[in-house]
């Protein structure tokens, strides 16, 4: 199927770490893929891609028309990850409710997906995660074809937030901010990809789904920890960091970036999400093997993207 006749995917997000897959995995499989951009998408992994670009954002409401206009499947991917309460609310919260309005509007057949995040599960915790549970609020309350999707913590070659991961793996003695006890899950970005689009095509019964790899428990941070080394050729030393550190840490740090101008996505809400005992995927939000399975393990994972790390110069 050539991208000129195969059903098309509006995006938004398309420029993010996740994004950036999806697009890659759409154009492999002979979709046509529209995005919705800021400004020009340089990035070398969407240069080799054929796209539709509809310059905008979640505020302005001719783009998200224009974007959605006559699409098979609309993937909401874009959203803030770091700021004030109020600026988290309005990103994830009120511009998702934009682009369901520019949605039911322009292409009511078509299917939604919501990225959202596994935080939504506990919005108490943060203001980023109460943020992602309005956005799943604002989608799940239309009587339509939606799905929302919450990812697992997604890590991969070109992303920058799982990247101290594997700069930890190099030092002496390697931290572990969470105990013994707490469960991780995790998803290499290609099956996560992978995943998306499946979706695009298919309609499992449960609404609510959540992605993870071959592991539904999850991982403890030791287990976490020893990949990284082991990926990594280096001895694990994995030394517990007290809850109280960790969050005294966040509130400091985050102090320390606004002294500086900037905004850290290390802040104590995060230090909060860090520390919740159970991010594992509930069995009855998994994605059915008929429609998707993960394909890439957590030791594959990591050792594939250590390499592309230190390829890149990054370790």
């Amino acid at each position: 199927m050539s991208q000129e006749t195969g059903p098309l995917v509006a995006l938004t997000g398309a420029t993010g770490f996740l994004g950036r897959a999806l697009v890659q995995e759409l154009a492999a499989k002979g979709c046509r893929v529209r995005i919705l951009v800021r400004s020009f998408p340089f990035h070398a992994q969407l240069s080799p891609c054929r796209l539709e670009l509809v310059p905008g954002d979640l505020d302005d409401k001719a783009a998200l028309q224009r974007l959605t206009s006559d699409a098979d499947a609309v993937v909401h991917l874009a959203g803030a990850i770091k700021g004030s309460a109020r600026r988290l609310m309005h990103i994830n919260g009120q511009g998702t409710r934009h682009i369901v309005a520019a949605w039911r509007e322009n292409s009511p057949k078509a299917r939604f997906i919501n990225v959202s995040s596994m935080t939504a599960r506990e919005p108490h915790l943060s203001a980023y995660a109460a943020s992602k549970k309005a956005a799943e609020d604002a989608v799940t309350s239309i009587d339509a074809d939606w799905l929302v999707v919450r990812p697992s913590a997604v890590y991969g070659p070109w992303d920058t937030e799982t990247l101290s991961i594997f700069k930890a793996a190099h030092l002496p003695i390697h931290p572990m901010l969470n105990g013994d006890h707490a469960r991780l899950s995790l998803i290499h970005v290609v099956d996560a990809a992978r995943a998306l689009a499946a979706l695009c095509d298919e309609r499992p019964k449960e609404p609510v789904l959540e992605l993870c790899d071959g592991a539904p428990k999850g991982y403890s941070w030791p287990q976490i920890v020893q990949a990284a080394c082991t990926a990594s050729n280096t001895k694990a030393r994995p030394v517990s960091v007290p809850p109280g550190l960790v969050i005294t840490a966040a509130i400091l740090n985050a102090k320390l970036a606004r002294l500086c101008g900037k905004v850290s996505i290390f802040d104590e809400g995060k230090a909060r999400e860090i520390l919740h005992p159970d991010w594992a995927t509930y069995p009855r939000h998994r994605i059915p093997q008929t429609i998707w399975t993960p394909e890439i393990t957590l030791e594959k994972g990591f050792e594939q993207t250590t390499k592309w790390y230190q390829d890149a110069g990054w370790l």
